[in-house]
């Protein structure tokens, strides 16, 4: 019909509409409550979120976390003297056996084992199979409110909770998001565990995290535990745990420790091991671990263990001096004490117990040509040797 308006058809290349399942959620600042973190161990283990620790073999980083689960359940200290508050402490470990390994070790700790849960598998109908860190999340997650108070969930390792590919960031971030959410939901501290990559020395700590960096992205705390190479005026070996990363708080020092075998009062012939605090220690991770991972064959002329010898030596000069003293003035000229440790082994100082008030005293070691020429004024031998002559005459010092 002449005039009539056309019908109105689509554009065939007209997208049709589409139905979305979800709707997007968005939250208004001004109604959302603030609220301050919620710690566990005040600035070292928050509620609700991931924290990481990382270390090289040997480090005793299990033991650690068996430490904290011990002072946790049973309302013991941390390293920095304050109390810990009573909960549950869950652990999934795909490495150590709790009978022979695991629980030896909370019992050293002090831990009230009726407080210590460990996840043993997944019982699916009549069959039961491991448990998978990766799809088992909404069952763990029924299991904890069941038990109820659970405080610290402990990973080991937490790479097992990653499906896919450990070094991929996208696979990291998907894997780790179940677990974060798992902590959030019941408010406790997740504690995972994992080793550093190889040949990562000198880097910054959260970057030796072994596999993708989302592993230190995501976490909102990560620690690290480090062995020094040189020992203590005791003779211990000295570790270090460092805090290598906080979005939520303080991000740096830490704490020596000692990890002590002993056996099991409570059974004997069964022998673990646990930790042992020591002194708080100041610094950022990075240059605590550089000083840590060296050893005295780095003592270049400019380096900060050649001017930490020279401190050392000009403070040594006139004799004896005790070690709180030198590590007050080392502070003063801007030393670390780690590096001057070090640079006492390289050159080969002494220390010796100077009595109750004293303490621990550092002297330079006797060197023969000085000793020599004051004795050839004098017309003596040197102080604490005797004289021998071999068949060219000549005098040789044996020390006596």
């Amino acid at each position: 019909m002449r005039g009539a308006r056309p019908e109105h058809r689509p554009s065939k290349e007209a997208a049709p509409e589409r139905e979305y399942a979800g709707t997007v959620q968005i939250s208004r600042a001004s109604d959302v409550k603030i609220e301050p973190v919620s710690w566990i161990w005040n600035g070292w283990l928050a509620a609700g979120k991931l924290q990481i620790l990382g270390g090289a073999p040997g480090t005793g980083k299990t033991t650690i976390a068996m430490s904290m689960s011990a002072a946790l359940t049973a309302g013991g200290r941390w390293p920095d003297g304050t109390r810990a508050s009573v909960g549950n402490a869950v652990i999934w470990s795909g490495e150590d056996d709790p009978a022979d390994t695991l629980i030896p070790r909370l019992v050293l700790s002090g831990a009230n084992l009726s407080r210590v849960h460990f996840i043993d598998g997944v019982q699916e109908g009549h069959e039961k199979r491991s448990f998978d860190p990766s799809k088992d999340m909404p069952a763990l997650r029924r299991k904890l409110l069941e038990i109820g108070d659970v405080r610290l969930l402990v990973v080991d390792p937490i790479v097992s909770a990653i499906a896919g590919d450990s070094h991929k960031n996208a696979e990291v971030r998907r894997g780790l998001q179940p677990l974060a959410d798992l902590a959030a939901s019941m408010k406790c501290a997740l504690l995972g565990i994992t080793h550093f990559s190889k040949g990562t020395g000198g880097r910054d700590p959260v970057e030796r995290i072994t596999g993708s960096l989302a592993f230190g992205a995501v976490a909102r705390i990560v620690l690290v535990a480090a062995r020094q190479q040189e020992e203590a005026e005791d003779g211990r070996t000295v570790r270090l745990l460092l805090r290598a990363k906080s979005n939520i708080g303080p991000d740096d020092g830490g704490f020596e420790y000692d990890l002590q075998p002993a056996e099991l009062k409570s059974h004997p012939g069964i022998f673990s091991s646990s930790v042992q605090w020591g002194v708080a220690v100041e610094g950022a991770a990075r240059d605590l671990l550089a000083t840590a991972d060296a050893t005295g064959d780095d003592a270049g002329g400019g380096s900060p263990l050649a001017d930490a010898m020279h401190f050392l030596e000009v403070e040594l000069a006139e004799g004896a001096r005790a070690v709180t003293e030198l590590e007050s003035a080392a502070g003063s000229a801007g030393h670390s004490w780690a590096t001057v440790r070090r640079a006492k082994k390289a050159l080969k100082i002494e220390a010796q117990k100077g009595g109750m008030k004293a303490g621990w005293v550092w002297e330079l070691p006797r060197r023969c040509s000085s000793s020599s020429e004051d004795a050839n004024k004098k017309g003596l031998a040197p102080s604490g040797s005797v004289e021998h002559l071999r068949g060219d005459q000549s005098i040789v010092e044996v020390e006596i």
